[in-house]
């Protein structure tokens, strides 16, 4: 307890101090102090004491967390009663406990398992606030549901909410591995792991936990997906229960992923068969363990047979087998097994063009609908392929009555950025969740096939892939929208994309108009906008697909078994997924959403190339060919990415100045990445279809000075692979270890003030440092320590360094040196000028 206060002190007296850095780490926990005079004298009824009626941890933190927010927004210091004194005061309880205080505050009404709610309500002659709801969990999410409601501003006589969650089963999957490595994580190490053990200090887990509680996640799974299975080895288990108990003090149910294999690597039997009696008792007795030692514990969640992953097929048992033998042993306890449809062959020939992963979740696991025991959950994808930029609606969910299931969504930006992009998935979401399957004839979206609505299921919801890390901003700042946007989806998903964009903006920068006018502009446009400069109408990112998934890399994804091709090549581009001509996968729909997909004159634009091969002069409905399409939309984004960084510019004193210089570096960053994707793309499709752009940009570069025809000391010129992936195909690198290089260049043009754009390659193995001067003057130096995915040169490592507003003159000498460092030879792409009148 004492730990508790003793950082709640500490938090707000950074709250309450001037000079105290925004690093990002509250995220939208940040209770400001309200500046509008309306609201705050709208609250001068505020109660000026609070009661609650209980004393577990999570009552308790609910308490606190209600004086803490008031306190730090309102200015108001709460006093605690044991129980309601004869004035205005906050009730905190249970129905059932309410209830017991007042028969007159009865609650008759339905409010689920973790519903609430907030009511204005006369208790001995004074207007009072209770905060109520069936359970502890319910209480304290009220309690961030009154806060929030603080925060963005609303009138304390608009108190009166009535709230139920959308569906039973709010959850975040962490794919943290032992070692404290994260995959796919993009903040730094695991909050939850380092050498092989849990952290010693969990104060980080608290911290998360309590953003988790905020938009009512009630489970978590803190393992990676490919299992290591000591996590459920009797060594491990105590340490799993210092997690358990942090997280049980803010309402959130601890679960764990598992290895299928490890009745044999673990257990020391012979066979990990499902059907084998052994191993029937060895799970059994595992479960028992496990609940015995970690009080409250969840479950499972499993992947098996798919990338590697053993699985029933190496005893030619189902998917069913292997989930219900694992759910027979939960039973017992209420546990759950989450059961991944990721389910498919990554050794497909990609010669055989029936062949089609997009197709393997229903084949897998649609025969056995009916088969799986009630506390299995099938978790689903959102797309049949892989967190792709766009996809349909994976068909599994509309092809499951008998089977419990959960949507899959990722938070972490696998394919959409790695958080180094500004990308808001919440659209994205909302598009499938939305997505009408006619699972039941019309009217059964997917929100309601995961929660169960449909087909009356018992369990069923959200799963978000969260894999936030030791960065003082989680997942990054803007990043974290997505993080919030899940739980509010998860919790309602049928709040607008624009309201929780406002929402968030509001409580975790300011709610001066402009600011949140700008950026919830930003966020709503960055999705459509990203899609455009890396892979429209459905074709994926066009990324390397094998290893990074990040940069462009367009031939990655082709002739080979990993299934997520697009088949382009100097004829025309998409995968036939027809019933008629291609894979059949349009058929694993129902009607008319079958018929939707199935022809070309009906397919939705935007996944016409995820359902079609067409030639690159198919016209849209949109009026344009489709290789017209692909150079217009990847020109439109890579622009819309640079105008991003204008509009940021504009909220320059109105952000707290550490958050705003970081946010405008990211965008800056993605403004220059943007480019290479485009320009990747617009040339690798050039050159496949011989078709020129109609409006002479693909292939044509004005102000743009190419390094290997600069003067060179010391840099050599080097192909890059993919050619695509820098301009021209070739670039220089500084290849004595530890040497200086430069490359040099006049300007010849008119004199003037321009924008001069360095880009070169920050790999990965080295920290090359670079020099710009013009004529003799330093304009800038720098050292190429972004932390890129690569060790290589290539569209993962490709960046730009913008220098802004030089002024220049006709025969200027225009030189960059570079100093390798490492294994990075301080490698130059190209350099561009641009006049600033063009800005």
């Amino acid at each position: 307890m004492k730990y508790f206060l003793s950082g709640l002190f500490a938090t707000l007296l950074l709250m309450t101090s001037p000079a105290a850095a925004e690093t990002g780490y509250r995220a939208w926990l940040r209770y400001a102090p309200t500046e509008n005079q309306i609201t705050l004298r709208s609250y001068d009824e505020m109660p000026t004491s609070i009661s609650a009626l209980g004393n577990s941890s999570l009552i308790q933190n609910a308490q606190r967390e209600l004086i803490l927010g008031v306190r730090s927004m309102l200015g108001k210091t709460l006093r605690t009663e044991a129980r309601p004194t004869n004035e205005s005061t906050i009730i905190l309880g249970t129905i059932d406990s309410v209830n017991q205080l007042d028969p007159a505050l009865r609650f008759s009404g339905n409010l689920g398992e973790d519903g609430y709610l907030l009511e204005r309500v006369t208790l001995n002659g004074h207007r009072s606030i209770l905060v109520t709801a069936p359970n502890d969990r319910g209480v304290l999410y009220a309690v961030f549901a009154l806060l929030r409601n603080i925060g963005l501003g609303k009138p304390i006589s608009e108190i009166q909410e009535r709230q139920i969650p959308y569906a039973s089963l709010r959850m975040l999957n962490h794919w943290d591995n032992l070692d404290g490595t994260i995959e796919r994580g993009y903040a730094g190490p695991s909050i939850f792991f380092d050498k092989n053990n849990v952290v010693s200090d969990l104060s980080r887990v608290r911290d998360y936990a309590r953003l988790m509680a905020s938009v009512g996640i009630n489970a978590c799974s803190i393992n990676n997906v490919n299992a290591n299975p000591r996590v459920i080895t009797s060594e491990f288990l105590p340490q799993l229960v210092r997690v358990a108990e942090v997280f049980r003090d803010w309402g959130v149910t601890l679960f764990v992923s598992i290895d299928f294999s490890s009745p044999q690597k673990i257990g020391g039997l012979a066979t990990f068969d499902p059907l084998d009696p052994s191993v029937t008792e060895w799970w059994k007795k595992k479960a028992d363990e496990i609940y015995r030692v970690v009080p409250g514990f969840g479950g499972f969640v499993l992947k098996a047979d798919s990338e590697g992953r053993l699985g029933p097929s190496a005893y030619g048992r189902t998917h069913a087998d292997a989930a219900n033998v694992i759910a027979r042993a939960l039973k017992p306890h209420n546990g759950l097994i989450f059961y991944r449809g990721f389910v498919y062959d990554h050794h497909m020939d990609w010669r055989n063009l029936k062949n089609d992963r997009a197709r393997a979740a229903y084949d897998n696991l649609q025969p056995l609908d009916g088969r799986f025991d009630d506390n299995v959950v099938l978790q689903i994808k959102h797309g049949p392929i892989d967190f792709q930029v766009r996809e349909p609606a994976s068909p599994l969910f509309g092809a499951l009555e008998k089977t419990n299931q959960a949507i899959e969504l990722q938070i972490t930006q696998e394919y959409t950025g790695q958080q180094r992009h500004l990308c808001f998935l919440v659209p994205m979401w909302k598009e499938v969740l939305d997505f009408d399957m006619h699972a039941k004839g019309a009217g059964t979206p997917v929100k309601d096939l995961i929660a169960g609505r449909t087909f009356n299921r018992p369990v069923g919801g959200f799963v978000g892939v969260s894999n936030v890390g030791r960065d003082q901003t989680w997942l990054g700042h803007l990043a974290m929208a997505n993080l919030y946007g899940f739980g509010r989806l998860a919790w309602n998903p049928n709040l607008t994309s624009r309201q929780i964009a406002e929402e968030w903006t509001r409580m975790s920068f300011n709610g001066d108009p402009l600011v949140v006018r700008t950026i919830v502009r930003m966020q709503l446009s960055s999705w459509p906008a990203y899609e455009k400069y890396t892979g429209p109408l459905g074709a994926g990112t066009l990324t390397d697909i094998i290893n990074i998934h990040y940069g462009p890399a367009v031939e990655s994804s082709e002739r080979n078994g990993w299934g997520q091709w697009h088949r382009a090549d100097e004829s025309g581009i998409g995968m036939d997924r027809t019933v008629k001509s291609g894979t059949g996968f349009t058929s694993q729909y129902r009607k008319p959403v079958s018929e939707l997909y199935e022809s070309p004159v009906s397919c939705p634009d935007e996944l016409l190339l995820f359902m079609h091969h067409l030639p690159y002069t198919h016209v849209l409905h949109s009026g344009k060919t489709i290789i017209q399409h692909i150079y217009d939309a990847h020109y439109e984004g890579a622009e819309e990415a640079n105008q991003r960084v204008q509009q940021w510019e504009t909220l320059k004193g109105r952000v707290d100045e550490q958050r705003y210089q970081e946010v405008l570096n990211r965008l800056d960053y993605q403004s220059g990445h943007a480019r290479v994707w485009r320009d990747a793309i617009c040339n690798w499709f050039l050159r496949t279809s011989g078709i020129s752009d109609a409006k002479r940009r693909a292939g044509n570069f004005p102000g743009r000075v190419e390094a290997e025809s600069m003067k060179l000391e010391g840099y050599q010129i080097e192909e890059v692979r993919p050619w695509e992936t820098a301009s021209g195909g070739k670039a220089v690198s500084c290849l004595s270890p530890g040497g200086r290089c430069s490359a040099n260049f006049r300007y010849e043009g008119k004199p003037g003030r321009y924008d001069l754009s360095i880009q070169y390659f920050d790999q990965n193995n080295g920290g090359s440092r670079f020099k710009v001067f013009v004529a003799t003057r330093l304009v800038a130096e720098w050292i190429a320590d972004e932390v890129l995915p690569t060790n290589k040169i290539d569209g993962h490592s490709s960046t730009r360094r913008r220098l802004r507003a030089l002024s220049l003159r006709p025969g200027d000498e225009i030189r960059i040196e570079g100093f390798a460092d490492g294994g990075e030879g301080a490698p130059i792409d190209y350099v561009e000028l641009h006049s600033t009148k063009r800005r």
